[in-house]
This record gives structure tokens, C-alpha cells and sequence, in this order.
């Protein structure tokens, strides 16, 4: 195998594949990504035997071939090269070095056989649709800060992704929840998705598509079975497992008759929450809301440091319901107002049940907060 490929085409797609290898693994093929040169395209592949990254570079091809080369330590040579250089890569076969020369600079990596680099694309994915980049974007950042990170509930530690109807109306839904909190949120249901299996996306596939998300504003092609989905992200594509366990029935857990209304402006309501929230440190947080007729105010204590409180009166509040004093963590309050684009309504019941957030300037986003004694 030997070829040529610019400094910054490899290093982008260098980034792209070694962040899903496993820094610490005990199967060293897993620590390598998978150089295959063939006619002018270079294809680069890693993996963790739970997400597959590959991408297609365009590169010089001299002599067709493949092999592996340890990921961390060729994406910190090529990093540390000058921008512009051209690389030149040789491999003679078998378990030879892969040689690495960049203008005077030169040195060779040794490899593992090709036969032994795990694949992930057996199987079909009958399920195919596409999304714009930015509504799969929104769908993750509106959601993603509720996963759940407690591996006992395996379950609850992705995103749940599944086709719906409301009224008639079909729609496309994730949700997350970490049993504290819980982050709905809708699309229009995208032609093709309507047969699709509702699946669970794990969190660090979600973590991995949205770093690619960025650069990119075209539409998106997933493809998944009941086991296994690929997000084609222009030359980049991305096949992960899934989550094999059953998402609970969060529709139980969304309160219907919560009628005492509070609408607040988010900025306002957001730093007025931090603020008092810095008193305590404790890292649960807790902070008090106390309503009355268009007046809300924030306290929060702390045994060493004392009290802070914050009124945001009727410029920024509205409601008119009975007197009523709840509880939140300071964190799941921030996390939830920063994915609200308008006001920030919340929809009580009482001062103990568990509260629905909503944001007027956007009806796809539904979010449930378990309240805290404070």
C-alpha cells in the first residue's frame, strides 16, 4: 500500500474516527483505525465494537492496499505536522511498519493485521429516511442533557427515538429522562419513518453524531433495524448499536391537570437562578420558588455561607394563581431554560407533584422536572 494525502484533509478525518476509539481497551486491534487506499480514495475506519466510524478522504493512491495503524499516536503526528505538508504513506504487507514521511520528517508505526479489525455492517437496515441537519441537531441538544448516566438503569442511558400520532397528526418524538427529569421533543415524521421501530440511541453515539453535526447543514440518512442505525453525515458514516431494553411508558409520567400557570422571561429567570444558587455547595443546589399574584421569588440556603434571594416582579412574571412554594435543583432549572428560545412556562399543580415546562415560543419541546424539598 502506498499513498499521498494533505496534512488537513487526514487530520479532519483523523478526528472524526479516533474519538470513538476506546483510550483504555484490553483488545488492542481496538486501539488502531484502518487505512484503505483504493483508486483516489482513502477510507479511515475505527471502532469500539459498540460505534463504527468511516470516513472517505480524497487522497493520491500509488499502490491499492490496507492495513492498521495505533489511532492516538498517528492523529498526534499528523497533528504536530505543519499545515500544507503532504504526507506519504508506504506499508510492504504482512506485519511490516507503516512508513510515514512528511517533508524531512520520517518514522514508521507498527500494525495489526487487517483480518483481525472487527466489522459492524452485517445485517440489513430496512428503515431508511433522511433529516435535515439542523432539525436532528435540535432534537438532540433539546433532549440529550436528560439521559441518564446511572448504568444500573442501562435502559434510561440514550435517547428513545420513535415515530407517533397526535391528532392525526405524524410525528417524529425523542425523549430522555433521567427519573428526576424528563425532555420531550417533536419533528414532523420524516417520509420513510413512519414503519421505523422506536429504538434507543445510546448516549455516546448521540455524543459522537452531534461533534459531526456541526459541520454540516445538508440533510442526514439513517438507516436502522431493531438492533443497529448508521447516520450518513455527508463522506462520514457513523453505525452504532443500540440499547437492548425497553424505554419506559414516559407518557405516565407527564402530568395532565397542572393548572396553576407561571410565565417567566427565560434570561432573567436563568440568571436569577444561578445567582442564588452560588450561595450553596452543595451540588444538588437547591432552590426555592415562592409565587405570589405576579411576584416570584428565589432563595436558596446554605449552612455556611447563609441566604440569597432575588425577586423578579410583574415586568418579567406573570401569574395569578394561588400562593405556592416549590422546590428545584439549581442545575435541571439552567438545563432546561437553555434549550427555550421564548418565555419559559411552567405548569403547576402543587408545591409536591411533578411540574411540566414549556416554551412559548416553541410547542415541539415538552419538559417534566421532579420537584425537591427545600
Amino acid at each position: 500500500m502506498k499513498f499521498k494525502v494533505d496534512r488537513t484533509t487526514l487530520l479532519k478525518a483523523l478526528t472524526h474516527v479516533q474519538s470513538v476509539v476506546e483510550k483504555r481497551n484490553t483488545i488492542p486491534i481496538l486501539a488502531n483505525v484502518m487505512l484503505a487506499v483504493k483508486d483516489s480514495k482513502l477510507t479511515l475506519t475505527a471502532t469500539d465494537m459498540e460505534i463504527a466510524v468511516v470516513e472517505n478522504v480524497p487522497a493520491q493512491g500509488l499502490r491499492a492496499g490496507a492495513t492498521t495503524a495505533p489511532a492516538a499516536t498517528l492523529y498526534e503526528i499528523v497533528r504536530k505536522l505543519s499545515e500544507g505538508t503532504e504526507i506519504e504513506f508506504e506499508h510492504g504487507g504482512a506485519d511490516a511498519p507503516l512508513a510515514l514521511r512528511a517533508g524531512r520528517y520520517s518514522t514508521s508505526l507498527m500494525v495489526l493485521p487487517v483480518d483481525d479489525f472487527p466489522s459492524m455492517t452485517a445485517g440489513t437496515l430496512p428503515n431508511r429516511f433522511s433529516l435535515p441537519a439542523q432539525h436532528l441537531r435540535a432534537l438532540i441538544d433539546r433532549t440529550r442533557f436528560a439521559i441518564s448516566t446511572e448504568e444500573t438503569r442501562y435502559y434510561l442511558n440514550g435517547i428513545y427515538v420513535h415515530a407517533t400520532a397526535v391528532d392525526g397528526h405524524k410525528l417524529l418524538r425523542a425523549v430522555a429522562t433521567d427519573g428526576h427529569r424528563l425532555a420531550r421533543v417533536e419533528e414532523e415524521l420524516p417520509e420513510g419513518a413512519a414503519s421505523m421501530p422506536g429504538v434507543i440511541i445510546p448516549r455516546k453515539t448521540v455524543n459522537e453524531l452531534r461533534k459531526l453535526l456541526d459541520e454540516t447543514t445538508g440533510d442526514i440518512g439513517i438507516a436502522l433495524s431493531d438492533t443497529r442505525i448508521l447516520f450518513e453525515v455527508g463522506n462520514i458514516a457513523l453505525t452504532s448499536k443500540l440499547i437492548d431494553g425497553t424505554f419506559p411508558d414516559y407518557e405516565r409520567v407527564i402530568p395532565q391537570g397542572n393548572d396553576k400557570i407561571l410565565r417567566v422571561a427565560k434570561k432573567e429567570f436563568s440568571d436569577a437562578v444561578a445567582r442564588v444558587a452560588a450561595i450553596s455547595q452543595e451540588r444538588a443546589k437547591p432552590v426555592k420558588m415562592s409565587l405570589k399574584k405576579n411576584l416570584l421569588v428565589l432563595s436558596a440556603t446554605s449552612p455556611e455561607q447563609g441566604t440569597a434571594t432575588e425577586e423578579l416582579d410583574e415586568e418579567r412574571v406573570s401569574y395569578t394563581e394561588t400562593p405556592l412554594e416549590i422546590g428545584f435543583q439549581a442545575r435541571y432549572l439552567n438545563d432546561i431554560t437553555d434549550q427555550i428560545t421564548g418565555e419559559v412556562e411552567f405548569c403547576f399543580s402543587d408545591g409536591a407533584a411533578p411540574t411540566v415546562v414549556r416554551d412559548t415560543g416553541d410547542s415541539s419541546a415538552l419538559y417534566v422536572l421532579m420537584p425537591m424539598r427545600v
